[in-house]
């Protein structure tokens, strides 16, 4: 695995495997990999011919110092798993190689900074999106990966790229959950033993949803399935929604379109946010 520091020698190096007709598949992430990430790169590995992972905690996309201060960073353990699962390239920079202290990012993304995670989190997906943007331009790939758990994020960076014409296609990739259901994340290493038996609660409440889907309104789902978390010990739930997953807009009947159940909670001091498809198994 070739590891760089520098924009410009990535760039140049994967302009010469383009070159030589090589396909590049692109899998950003902030590093603490578990196997959601991995599940990333195994895909890339078997859709292009030359795997880019990047380990970039980015600053701009944390609403609290602290969350940023605190985010895991097992650096030499994120470096086996790479070469385990036979990454070619990683693009691992410092924070003054993506940023200078002049720089200025404003996106119009329309109501997805508006809404659940960016109304939650003001000014989340705006450095979400100066990022990724960065980091395409540094890349330039064929295809990027992302896990379906970020799903609001997934339909930012796709407004984002059909905005700005970035030639790159998306690929959104499943879950990749716990043996109980819980969703891999970064975070979880946090949650205490009492608190990681609670935030199976979310999970629940999905596969609730998706069980009352069969027979129940759009309404009654959401009241049924409110009324699940809030008897659930632990759990101080930030919201449950039901969406159109491809417009990303609320719904309030059922219809054609495949519909996405997202919920988010806090359990102790950890977030936690988890989806599913309701209507249909999964679109990749």
């Amino acid at each position: 695995m070739k590891i760089f520091n520098n924009r410009e020698a990535i760039h140049h190096y994967l302009d010469d495997l383009r070159s030589a007709g090589k396909s590049i598949g692109f899998v950003p992430t902030m590093g603490a990999l578990h196997a959601g990430h991995l599940s990333l790169i195994e895909t890339a590995r078997r859709k292009t011919d030359v795997v880019v992972c990047s380990i970039f905690v980015n600053p701009t996309q944390f609403n609290d110092k602290k969350d940023l201060e605190n985010y895991p960073r097992p650096i030499e353990e994120d470096l086996k798993k790479l070469r385990e699962f036979k990454c070619d390239v990683l693009f691992l920079p410092e924070v003054d190689e993506m940023y200078n202290s002049s720089e200025f990012w404003k996106i119009e993304l329309g109501n997805l900074d508006k809404i659940l995670e960016g109304k939650i989190r003001p000014g989340h997906y705006q450095g979400v999106t100066q990022i990724v943007k960065k980091l395409f331009d540094t890349v330039k790939p064929d295809y990027a990966f992302f896990g379906q758990k970020d799903y609001q994020q997934i339909m930012v960076i796709a407004h984002m790229v059909k905005k700005l014409k970035i030639r790159v296609k998306l690929v959104i990739c499943p879950i990749i959950r716990e043996d109980d259901g819980l969703a891999m994340s970064s975070r979880n290493v946090y949650l205490l033993p009492g608190e990681r038996m609670q935030a199976l609660a979310l999970h629940k409440s999905l596969t609730l949803a998706q069980e009352l889907f069969k027979t129940e309104p759009l309404k009654q789902i959401k009241k049924k399935v409110n009324t699940f978390l809030e008897s659930c010990p632990g759990i101080e739930t930030e919201y449950f929604e039901i969406f159109n997953a491809r417009t990303f807009e609320p719904v309030t009947s059922k219809r054609a379109a495949t519909m996405i159940a997202l919920v988010a909670a806090r359990i102790g001091k950890i977030r936690i946010i988890d989806n599913m498809y309701l209507n249909k198994e999964n679109l990749y």
